[in-house]
């Protein structure tokens, strides 16, 4: 019996989610050449999903990682409700790891696009609280 083929709104989902992990994984070892260490990574509590974590030094980074056709749509992609559900996820973490607390927080992002290198940026938004 032959399969039957994907519709096309799953196989566009499924094509979705390998761009999001190849870009979580571009994104990390672009962070790894700069120093940081990886903590976690897809990380989902709090009722939000934060893509990296990483520590460099006495900096602890949530990071937000968009890969999007273009620079200008990737940062636009990270929008109020994002920005509030990422923050969620980021508080439940330091409650679970409370060493961190004395540590720099902040919230980065990494936005990756065809043919150019994964461009992060330091406190792309503010950790609300």
């Amino acid at each position: 019996m032959a399969a039957r083929p994907e519709p096309a709104a799953a196989r566009r989902r499924r094509l979705t989610l390998v761009r999001g992990r190849r870009a979580e994984i571009l994104a990390a070892l672009a962070l790894g050449l700069k120093g940081y260490r990886p903590l976690a990574l897809r990380v989902s509590m709090g009722g939000g999903e934060i893509d990296l974590i990483v520590r460099r030094g006495s900096v602890v980074a949530f990071v937000e990682v968009k890969a999007r056709p273009t620079l200008e749509e990737a940062a636009g992609a990270i929008d109020a409700r994002k920005r509030r559900l990422f923050s969620r996820a980021a508080r439940a973490w330091i409650a679970r790891a409370p060493w961190s607390a004395s540590l720099t927080l902040r919230a980065d992002a990494v936005f990756v696009v065809p043919g150019r290198w994964p461009r992060h940026v330091v406190s792309a938004f503010e950790l609300e609280t």
